[in-house]
């Protein structure tokens, strides 16, 4: 099995101050796994409802500013502490060659999201190479047939099925947040609690745009590099991101689950406040808003696992792949947008091993 081993130190208190509970951390993972999100379009789209559905949700710090205003005013203090906080489209620069660029994604279909940063078009037309987290993602097929091959990374052992973890009202609960999203219970029953949070985490009209076969940003812009003869670099496979899910113990993963469940319309608030944040270019306050609207308590050193795995790990192994890359000059970089802030994001890394990072928008 080539799963990663799971880190044996836990993050500082002051980091976990950032997490929220395991429902919140599952609508984050829209943000950096790129697996999850192409399992929905290559496995479920046959059995979803390909009928339009209009996005709901109101962005939740909008409600904050009239109800608690000083609450919202600490939670953009502490958004504005974490480095590189503002900005999802940067120039990356090293004397000699010509500059390359990082671009943060959201792996989602919105139209807004699609349209880029005003400065990305010419930036992209201009690279030579393109890198992504995964060029795998191009060949739906192929990627397809490499994730079922290891169903050790995504299916329940011993023939069990979820209703064997879960009490009948969260089964309720469970096919009646899937039926929404056009998935029948019956086809992901043997799926592991993470993949399943992950489906339920996604809105109603993003499973919809998926059905209809519309490509997520990540996929578009791999779809497009390829179109327009550039070369396309991928720096980590599907099966590692799956990998590193599988990681996490399997108790915080079946937690999570009820917890989005339990979260009902709300995730959608959840999902239409990170997209505003994100258009807006403000990535920093993504986790402490999530803080905010979680009612739990963070202080669970699982959550602390997951943010070293899925993010603090991907990003160093993301930084090693992409230097010899990126050290030619000429490319276009386009990762999860949560993989660029802080101390150990992407945009310090890159600057430690020596290139000019700043922002471009």
């Amino acid at each position: 099995m080539t799963a990663f081993a799971r880190p044996q130190q836990n993050l500082p208190r002051h980091l976990l101050a950032r997490l929220a509970d395991g429902a919140l951390w599952l609508a984050a993972l829209l943000h950096v796994m790129l697996a999850a999100c192409l399992l929905v379009a290559l496995v479920f789209v046959a059995e979803a409802d390909a009928t339009e559905v209009e996005c709901g949700g109101a962005n939740v710090l909008t409600a904050l500013a009239k109800s608690d205003p000083t609450k919202l005013a600490a939670l953009e203090a502490e958004a504005a502490a974490i480095p590189n906080s503002k900005g999802i489209f940067w120039k990356i620069e090293k004397d000699g060659v010509a500059p390359s660029w990082l671009l943060g994604t959201m792996h989602v279909t919105d139209p807004r999201v699609l349209a880029l940063p005003t400065e990305a078009p010419a930036a992209f037309e201009a690279a030579s190479t393109v890198i992504v987290e995964s060029d795998e993602i191009i060949d739906e097929k192929k990627s397809a047939a490499a994730i079922l091959m290891r169903p050790d990374l995504t299916m329940l052992p011993d023939n069990k099925t979820i209703a064997d973890f879960l009490k009948p009202d969260d089964r309720e609960q469970l096919e009646t947040g899937l039926k929404a999203r056009g998935i029948p219970l019956t086809l992901v029953s043997r799926m592991k609690p993470w993949m399943i949070a992950s489906f339920v985490a996604l809105p109603a009209c993003e499973m919809s745009r998926k059905a209809a076969g519309a490509s997520f940003l990540d996929k578009k812009i791999a779809e497009d590099a390829v179109s327009q003869g550039k070369r396309l670099k991928g720096l980590e496979t599907l099966v590692e991101q799956l990998a590193a899910m599988d990681s996490l113990p399997t108790e915080l993963h079946l937690r999570a689950l009820i917890e989005t469940l339990a979260l009902g319309k709300t995730i959608d608030d959840v999902f239409a406040t990170m997209t505003d944040l994100y258009l807006v270019g403000d990535t920093g306050m993504i986790m402490p808003m999530m803080k905010a609207v979680s009612d739990k308590s963070a202080e669970d050193f699982g959550y602390a696992d997951f943010e070293q795995r899925i993010i603090v790990d991907r990003n160093k192994t993301m930084a090693t792949r992409a230097e010899p890359i990126l050290k030619d000059g000429g490319a276009f970089m386009a990762v999860g947008a949560l993989h660029l802030p802080g101390k150990e994001g992407l945009v310090e890394l890159l600057r430690a091993q020596g290139f000019t990072v700043t922002r471009a928008n």
